[in-house]
């Protein structure tokens, strides 16, 4: 499976059945290490999209709360001197 096309969920699934042959089966000292070494990479794949999906929920939220603070602002031309 090449990485561009690997999502999120199938990362979690494929490494939650790497863990599942660890726990259900014996497994050869070259397969377990080739199965140790995938979830490695698994592991990484996952954390960084974790943290771009952090990052891009702290942009929205960042969005919507500058947002709610000019809704709450009052408009200028109540503060502007329109008699001068």
């Amino acid at each position: 499976m090449k990485k561009d096309q690997l999502t999120f969920e199938k990362a979690f699934k494929e490494l939650s059945e790497i863990t599942e042959a660890f726990e259900r089966e014996a497994v050869s000292l070259d397969e377990g290490l080739a199965k140790f070494e995938r979830g490695l990479e698994l592991i990484k794949f996952c954390r960084q999209k974790l943290s771009e999906v952090e990052n891009k929920v702290k942009v929205i939220k960042a969005k919507f709360e500058a947002g709610e603070e000019r809704k709450e602002e009052p408009p200028e031309e109540l503060f502007t001197d329109t008699n001068g």
